[in-house]
């Protein structure tokens, strides 16, 4: 990461600099509230991992027990759908396999639709703010 004049934070990558952040917000499927008694923790844990792995960031995230938000700085070569598609895929197959309840409440863990809008439209501590004010809700 690079600083410019203007000391905004950029990335770095083999021909292009950028700054694509962007919030997050999918649910389990039916919005079933089954986000909790560990497995938010473990889930906050998977999906820092997954980031990791997968060459983006989870610069922020609450999971709520029939929500996740994520704010994600990502590669735009890479794309925020690839992002969450890698998310859901991966989380889906270890919460899978280390809470097998899950199975029996729900087919699969994730819907397919998730609500995506970039940080551009609201300013990134906004957007921060209102992941931490979901905690109180």
């Amino acid at each position: 990461m690079i600083k410019f004049r203007n000391n905004s934070k950029y990335h770095t990558s083999e021909h292009i600099v950028y700054n694509c952040k962007y919030h997050v917000i999918f649910c389990p499927k039916y919005r079933r509230k089954v986000l909790n008694d560990g497995i938010d923790e473990r889930l906050k844990s998977v999906f820092q991992e997954t980031a990791a792995r997968h060459n983006f960031e989870i610069t922020d995230l609450e999971i709520m027990p029939d929500y996740v938000h994520l704010l994600i700085d990502c590669n735009p070569k890479y794309g925020i759908m690839q992002c969450v598609k890698v998310i859901k895929r991966e989380s889906a197959s270890i919460l899978g396999k280390e809470f097998p309840h899950l199975k029996s409440r729900l087919p699969n863990i994730w819907t397919r639709s998730c609500f995506i809008t970039s940080v551009g439209s609201v300013s990134l501590e906004a957007a921060k703010k209102y992941i931490e004010e979901q905690k109180n809700v």
